[in-house]
């Protein structure tokens, strides 16, 4: 790989570079069929971005959440509308299941720009070469406890339909947007160390396949972080954080954020992160 490997955080909405093209984004746990999807801030980025390729890093639909109950309004339709009239005009879609979409496994294969794949790898601009999976391969939950997962996810629902409630008393105080959901996650000790641990074996795996690093979807929380010699990435999700990493023509990676509950009820984009320019020799 080329040492000038670089991805980046920082800079305002203003800053992103006109007109919005990206070299290649990445999008995962959408969740679309339930009530949490945050529908409108991610036809917000669809709409305001285009990309040579888009990759859906799982979760697109929540078949787990259709089995218990039909869900599905307007805007749901609309992001997948979207999705294939980008395909339609050029963008190559690659569709890596998750494990709530996991049905979508048994059609990988080519479909005109679409095609679905259980991985991919991905050489930036700069010649990273990143392997790109939804993340429930190592989760250990998922693959050997699929009830506890199923009651996991449950809760997670139930934390997820308070917000609601919550964000209707903040916006009449002038507040923005916050998730409960995304504060237990946050601050629950166990939580915590769980996504500490989900990162470092995410790293550990990437690294029989020879990478410089890897993406993943799947724990909804997005990050950029140096593991030694191999970098970390996590696209977030569009349930709370609303957020996708987009590289730029020049081999930048950026983490975009999305957040369509603001004070002003408009939607808001802005870039958080850091440039690997900063890491220092042996980190």
């Amino acid at each position: 790989m080329n040492a000038q490997q670089r991805f980046s955080f920082g800079g305002s909405r203003q800053e992103i570079p006109e007109p919005k093209h990206y070299r290649a984004a990445w999008i995962s746990d959408a969740h679309l069929g339930t009530r949490g999807c945050n529908a409108t801030a991610l036809l917000d980025f669809l709409r305001e971005n285009d990309f040579g390729t888009l990759y859906i890093v799982g979760d697109l639909i929540d078949i787990w959440s259709l089995r218990r109950g039909i869900y599905w309004p307007q805007q749901h339709n609309d992001v997948i509308q979207k999705i294939l009239r980008k395909a339609r005009k050029g963008t190559r879609v690659i569709y890596i299941p998750g494990n709530h979409d996991e049905l979508v496994t048994s059609f990988c294969g080519a479909y005109g720009n679409i095609e679905i794949r259980e991985n991919a790898i991905h050489v930036t601009a700069s010649g990273e070469r990143i392997l790109i999976l939804h993340g429930h391969e190592l989760d250990t939950v998922v693959q050997n406890v699929k009830w506890l997962a199923f009651a996991g996810d449950l809760g997670y629902q139930f934390l997820l339909s308070l917000n609601p409630l919550i964000n209707f008393v903040r916006r009449r105080f002038d507040l923005g947007y916050w998730s409960l959901s995304a504060y237990a996650k946050r601050t629950v000790k166990d939580a915590v160390s769980f996504i500490g641990k989900f990162e470092a074996a995410m790293v550990r795996y990437a690294e029989h396949y020879h990478v410089d690093a890897v993406l993943c979807g799947h724990i909804h929380s997005a990050a950029i972080r140096n593991f030694g010699k191999l970098s970390y990435y996590n696209c977030g999700d569009w349930v709370e954080s609303c957020t996708a990493l987009v590289e730029r023509e020049d081999g930048i990676l950026s983490l975009l954020n999305y957040h369509s509950l603001c004070a002003s009820g408009r939607a808001v984009a802005s870039t958080n992160g850091f440039s690997a320019s900063q890491r220092q020799p042996g980190e």
